[in-house]
């Protein structure tokens, strides 16, 4: 039984160390991958590794091809921002609802978890605006806070991880994490007041700027994808 929890210990870091690496980019879009070299780049095992594996692909991070092994996926300029087009009036849908259904302690939550995405920009240098998965998620509390259980389920499947992929990349723009963090202060300032309409026009013109900052790079040059 000991030796089961320690595997499977194992194999969580493994996903973690592995997650963290194709939303922070270290394991680009497209880049094909091999256990070997894994195992010899992140320091882990080979079962805990395949263990990880499986579960990124259930997630639609990686994916597999006959005779050309596995890649971390990877989309279209046009498809991200279809993404972006679909999170929008999603999200707005998601930020009403929250606005009508969080409860009080929930919004305290939420502010507090904005005070340590700023203590992390800040130790960031304001470079970038990392978010882990789940309840440090903004937008996951946002999705799950509209108690909208089809929403939540839409926007927090193979959606979700796909555009974190994403928003990381994008959040390291000269000025953007603070911005972002304001924009998002803004919304959960909608919520606390119970404006649903207001806090559904922000979250859409949240996610329509990360939209138009995308397209920018894209013209620039600066996203490859």
């Amino acid at each position: 039984m000991h030796a089961t929890i320690q595997s499977q210990t194992r194999a969580d870091d493994a996903f973690d160390c592995l997650q963290t690496a194709i939303v922070k980019g270290d394991l680009a879009p497209g880049e094909k991958i091999g256990e070997i070299e894994l195992c010899a780049r992140f320091n882990l095992t080979r079962g805990p590794l395949r263990e990880a594996l499986g579960r990124l692909e259930s997630r639609g991070l990686l994916v597999r091809r006959p005779h050309a092994g596995v890649k971390v996926v990877s989309v279209s300029a046009d498809e991200l921002i279809e993404l972006y087009h679909i999170r929008e009036t999603m999200e707005g849908l998601a930020a009403r609802q929250a606005a009508e259904r969080m409860t009080d302690a929930e919004i305290a939550d939420l502010y507090a978890t904005l005070d340590s995405h700023e203590t992390m920009i800040e130790q960031a240098h304001g470079q970038a605006y990392y978010q882990g998965e789940g309840d440090y998620d903004f937008h996951h509390r946002i999705a799950t806070g509209s108690r909208n259980a089809k929403l939540a389920q839409m926007l927090l499947g193979d959606l979700y991880y796909m555009v974190r992929m994403y928003r990381y990349r994008l959040s390291t723009s000269a000025g953007r994490p603070h911005k972002a963090l304001g924009e998002h202060r803004r919304i959960v300032e909608a919520i606390a007041q119970r404006d649903g309409e207001l806090a559904e026009f922000l979250m859409r013109r949240h996610i329509n700027a990360a939209r138009k900052n995308i397209e920018q790079k894209i013209r620039e040059g600066v996203l490859d994808i």
